[in-house]
């Protein structure tokens, strides 16, 4: 939102939350690099099971808590999909607004049924 780069948002971050254990910075270290090499495509497959909606007209949280849970989808297949989506819908009841909950489980439900099925289809 701010315009940072990707190491600037990784400096700034890490400044804030230095008291991580070395397992949680490791994760979320993967779970960013999968998000910023796979940004584009994240995006296409948001937009593409997020019917009648663009990124730019979703709110800045469920867009981003959005392209965080389809980065852990895309980028870490063994993490079941129930998982992925009850911790992103726990982000979503705590900062974002009620109908917000139902239209991020629909999209990132309909996303990782998409890739279970690129990774069993081949």
């Amino acid at each position: 939102m701010g315009k940072q780069t990707p190491d600037q948002v990784r400096r700034t971050f890490w400044i804030e939350h230095h008291s991580v254990t070395d397992d949680v910075r490791g994760f979320a270290e993967d779970l960013f690099r999968v998000a910023t090499e796979h940004n584009s495509e994240i995006d296409r497959l948001i937009e593409q099971h997020a019917e009648h909606w663009r990124m730019d007209r979703m709110a800045a949280v469920d867009r981003n808590l959005l392209r965080a849970a389809a980065a852990e989808l895309l980028g870490f297949p063994a993490t079941p999909r129930a998982v992925v989506i009850n911790e992103a819908l726990e982000i979503a009841r705590k900062f974002s607004n009620p109908e917000s909950v139902q239209f991020i489980n629909g999209v990132l439900d309909s996303v990782g049924k998409d890739l279970e099925k690129k990774v069993v289809g081949g």
